[in-house]
């Protein structure tokens, strides 16, 4: 098989996985997967069967029906952790619930996506649960994602937006022409906020965990409804959230010090005890 040709049976693997991911917890179809993947039938049974056998994804024989596969969580898991902030993390995402009482995501960048990998419920009785562990948005879509991107370099910014532009079709209120006004906007308040953009009566506050490289490692957000997002609170959960984001950062850039760009990314990807 030539390079052209690993690289199209990559592609269409990866299409099959993110239909799959699409799906909710009683599986999929292969109609189904071909249809959203845009394969033929023949071809996604092909690529499904090799995908099956490699254990990426599980065929169940008796409903006909196909599941991401458990390997796939355990790659999740490692991938989520490469810079070691999933683990570091949770004493902050559990401050910050505690502190606000409401609901707080860990994101990470993924390419020109956000990816939601960690959240904690604060005890406020109405929850705001717009994202759940594994969800992934355009950058720039919602409060951490807003913050992952704005606090990017512009020429980084510019590209990320053009190359999400058919993905963004989807959300009505994060047009080209507005995230670049967002992307001003948290720039110019230090914050990242989206006010009902996504959900009509929930907002959110999000701040960027910079990396050693003076790039967004992650993101910390809070949700809550709109009535709980007033300016004078907002400010105050902005400050909680650039708190622990500056703990975070900071202590990243001693590992990044101690052992050097090389390494770090290394010892970042291993469990944390």
């Amino acid at each position: 098989m030539n390079r052209l040709g690993r690289n199209q049976s990559i592609d269409r693997a990866a299409s099959i996985l993110r239909a799959l991911a699409g799906c909710d917890a009683r599986g999929a179809r292969l109609s189904d997967i071909a249809a959203a993947a845009r394969l033929s039938r023949s071809t996604a049974h092909r690529l499904l069967t090799a995908m099956a056998q490699a254990r990426l994804v599980e065929h169940d024989p008796e409903t006909g029906l196909f599941h991401l596969g458990f390997d796939l969580f355990a790659f999740g898991t490692k991938a989520a952790n490469r810079f070691g902030l999933v683990e570091m993390a949770q004493g902050a995402l559990q401050r910050l619930a505690d502190r606000t009482s409401d609901t707080v995501f860990l994101s990470l960048r993924s390419g020109t996506e956000a990816v939601c990998v960690d959240r904690r419920e604060g005890s406020f009785p109405i929850r705001t649960l717009s994202l759940s562990v594994g969800d992934r948005r355009p950058l720039g879509v919602g409060a951490g994602s807003l913050a992952l991107l704005a606090f990017l370099p512009d020429a980084k910014i510019e590209r990320i937006i053009a190359a999400n532009a058919r993905l963004l079709e989807a959300y009505v209120a994060f047009d080209p022409a507005s995230l670049h006004e967002l992307v001003r906007l948290t720039r110019r308040q230090g914050y990242a906020f989206n006010g009902g953009r996504i959900v009509p009566g929930m907002s959110a506050v999000g701040v960027p965990i910079m990396g050693p490289n003076e790039e967004p490692a992650g993101a910390l957000s809070v949700a809550a409804i709109e009535s709980r997002m007033q300016p004078d609170r907002r400010e105050n959960i902005a400050a909680s959230l650039w708190m622990e984001a500056k703990t975070l950062a900071g202590e990243l850039a001693r590992m990044a010090e101690d052992l050097g760009a090389g390494s770090l990314r290394h010892l970042l990807m291993a469990p944390r005890h």
